[in-house]
């Protein structure tokens, strides 16, 4: 059975913050200026407001939180498609950079 309600409320860490924070900034440099990507701006604009406020429990909204985890999953993709061509230092860095993003996936995107 479908729930009615769904929470959007999620408890990330210190490191997550930081490296969510550090993933939609980056994501506002490419998308900013150009108004074909007004929504993803401003979502991604409130996203940053909400894990720089140091609360403890952050409440996205459902478009916020589907933007995230759809760019999130677009950055794991191109991630493991790097991984596997590039060589020894690129790979582990990738590599690294890939794990987190998949905790982060797998610990608070999972149903």
């Amino acid at each position: 059975m479908k729930k009615l309600f769904t929470n959007y409320n999620f408890e990330f860490n210190k490191n997550e913050k930081k490296l969510l924070t550090t993933f939609c900034n980056q994501t506002l440099k490419q998308v900013q200026g150009d108004n074909r990507y007004y929504a993803e701006e401003r979502a991604f604009n409130s996203i940053v407001n909400k894990l720089n406020n140091n609360s403890e429990t952050i409440k996205l909204t459902k478009e916020e939180r589907n933007k995230l985890l759809n760019q999130l999953q677009n950055n794991t993709k191109y991630l493991k498609e790097k991984t596997e061509k590039s060589w020894f230092l690129k790979k582990w860095l990738y590599r690294s950079m890939l794990t987190q993003y998949e905790d982060i996936i797998n610990n608070h995107f999972k149903n």
